[in-house]
């Protein structure tokens, strides 16, 4: 019998043991956000900015009317005015819209808090409006569905967690956010086909999305020298050095050519 209740301990043990493991490797898939403040902030008087343009060279594919004819609640809310694809939207004088840019360099020794003000995704006329999207790891994500048909988003992140949350007309809006720098996060709707955005994610506020005049402004940058980055869904990945001296504003053109997919 003693033999028998040093067993059960042992065993007890070891079972414990092995759920803590288990534990622990659930835990580490869960890694905090990558913009945990732990450095210092950056000094606002040395620090400088970057603007510039992005641009397209060549003549850029037509943007195409969008078939919404399989969901008679999305046509009729288009009427009149029908959907276009948004894989390449240029602007004036050979700019390009919805195209990310950011910087690369060393920000370890800073501070970065994310916003707490969300930003917002409306599924509005059965697109997503954006149709790209940029935040900081920890930032909220508003979630609107303003038509009169059911929508789902459903981000496919590589370093992400997933999720895929339905939205019925009417509904409030709901809240997501992403805890790693991920460039960028394909998403879709699985009830509307055509319905495609894409959602970039950065442990740092030194990223914009450039509207219709293809422009972009990253401001408070610390003295250094860094790698402006742009990424694009069809035309992928251009980039350009820039150093920053203190108190220095530098303006930058990056450009794509239109037969490069």
């Amino acid at each position: 019998m003693r033999n028998s209740l040093q067993l059960l301990v042992v065993s007890a043990v070891a079972l414990s043991l092995g759920l803590a493991g288990c534990g622990n490797k659930q835990a580490t898939n869960e890694t905090p956000a990558t913009n945990a403040p732990t450095g210092k902030p950056v000094d606002a008087t040395t620090s400088g900015s970057i603007t510039g343009t992005i641009k397209i060279d060549g003549t850029p594919p037509k943007m195409k009317i969008i078939n919404m004819a399989a969901e008679p609640g999305c046509a009729k809310e288009r009427a009149g005015q029908p959907a276009m694809t948004e894989d390449v939207v240029p602007g004036e004088d050979g700019t390009l819209q919805n195209v990310v840019v950011y910087l690369k360099g060393d920000f370890s020794q800073y501070a970065f808090t994310a916003p707490t003000t969300p930003v917002t995704i409306d599924q509005k006329g059965c697109q997503y409006h954006p149709h790209v999207l940029a935040l900081m790891t920890d930032q909220p994500l508003q979630v609107i569905n303003s038509d009169p048909v059911t929508h789902n988003i459903h981000p496919n992140p590589k370093d992400n967690r997933e999720w895929n949350q339905s939205q019925p007309p009417g509904a409030p809006p709901f809240e997501q956010d992403f805890a790693r720098q991920e460039i960028a996060i394909p998403v879709k709707c699985n009830i509307h086909p055509w319905m495609k955005m894409y959602i970039a994610v950065f442990a740092n506020p030194y990223f914009e999305v450039t509207g219709k005049d293809g422009s972009f402004a990253i401001k408070n940058v610390p003295p250094g020298t860094y790698t402006v980055t742009a990424w694009h869904e069809r035309y992928g990945v251009i980039e350009q050095s820039v150093t920053i001296q203190p108190k220095e504003s530098k303006s930058v053109t990056l450009t794509y050519k239109a037969n490069a997919s």
